[in-house]
């Protein structure tokens, strides 16, 4: 039977962290939690549910959650956002995965974003398959900004859903929108890329288009046309940013949104 430990990082996640961990009891045999910085009840949570919490000054999404995985007293590393739950079905499918000796170094699963009180079946959204549990000595998270896995062995998949809870409102929204633009110009300014104005006259409307009605946002109703225009406004003001850095200027750094008051 593989023991797991169960990898988390996390800024001002109260809200959201008593479910992600209850979620976990009974299939986690150890709780890591690496923090960089929060303010609220989050470490005290985590203690409650018997976690080792860490603090780490915050880099960049891959260095932290590769850290955690580095802490993890167990070779299997389940690596979950606090905004992320395990649903039955992952539950009962992670149970099984543990009565028997492991045939890949890697499984993803299918996660299930709720954004704005609805589940998102459409819109390039669902499923959205990644790696989730892992063999931390065969595995390694890159990318600065939307991390992926890199695995050096075979793949598996695990059945049933992670439950992602992500926007709960608009002003949680333009919070993450402000984070996630400056980071991304920045990665981009850092890999060379100068050349923005081709970049943002034409990536907005292609994210419209494809999102709408390549990736089926229009069966997502109201909410996927929200989606769409809200990636092509990502992608927009992000590209506004890269061209802000390549004129000479500076972007102001906004603090990650807490949870409690989203």
């Amino acid at each position: 039977m593989p023991p797991i430990t169960a990898a988390l990082i996390t800024f001002n996640e109260e809200r959201d962290l008593p479910q992600a961990l209850a979620s976990l009891a009974g299939v986690a045999d150890e709780f890591v939690i690496v923090d960089s910085g929060s303010t609220d009840r989050t470490g005290d949570i985590a203690r409650e549910f018997g976690a080792r919490f860490i603090h780490r000054a915050f880099t960049d999404f891959a260095e932290q959650k590769n850290f955690a995985a580095d802490q993890a007293a167990h070779n299997w590393v389940l690596v979950l956002d606090a905004d992320e739950v395990l649903s039955p079905e992952l539950r009962a499918s992670l149970l099984r995965w543990k009565q028997r000796e492991p045939d890949c170094v890697a499984y993803r699963v299918s996660r299930k974003t709720n954004y704005l009180g609805a589940w998102i079946l459409h819109s390039g959204w669902y499923p959205d398959y990644i790696i989730r549990l892992q063999r931390r000595d065969r595995t390694r998270h890159v990318g600065s900004i939307h991390e992926a896995v890199r695995a050096d062995g075979p793949v598996g998949e695990l059945n049933g859903d992670l439950l992602h809870y992500t926007v709960r409102s608009r002003a949680e929204y333009e919070a993450k929108v402000e984070v996630f633009t400056t980071l991304a110009a920045e990665d981009l300014y850092r890999r060379g890329r100068r050349h923005w104005r081709a970049a943002l006259c034409v990536v907005p409307a292609w994210t419209l288009l494809q999102n709408f009605l390549l990736r089926r946002g229009f069966l997502d109703g109201r909410l996927g046309a929200r989606i769409a225009w809200n990636g092509a406004r990502y992608a927009s003001i992000k590209y506004r940013k890269l061209g802000l850095l390549v004129r000479g200027g500076r972007l102001q750094h906004h603090e990650w949104p807490q949870a409690g008051n989203a």
